[in-house]
């Protein structure tokens, strides 16, 4: 529908700017994996879990957004954050 189109267009523009940040965050996570591997550190942190997750939660219900929701995809993030760290740090295949 050409009512939607431009509507479209900013979702598809933003979607591509969420795609870019998590490449992002997620090479970043790859030099931390490096980090704890060198210096024995285990690639799961569970304090460090609990306050990304809460951390952005409240960023979220700041923004309007519902925090249960910013929990459950930070859930999601992390935990593909974690397996990527593991697989690099040679716990898991």
């Amino acid at each position: 529908m050409e009512l939607l189109a431009p509507y479209r267009r900013r979702i598809d523009d933003l979607d591509d700017q969420i795609m870019e940040l998590f490449s992002q965050r997620f090479e970043v996570i790859r030099e931390v994996a490096d980090l704890k591997n060198e210096h024995g550190i285990p690639a799961i942190l569970k304090d460090r879990v609990d306050e990304v997750r809460e951390r952005n939660a409240a960023t979220g219900a700041s923004k309007g957004l519902d925090p249960e929701f910013i929990r459950k995809l930070y859930t999601l993030i992390i935990d593909e954050a974690c397996d990527l760290e593991d697989r690099l740090m040679g716990n898991k295949e």
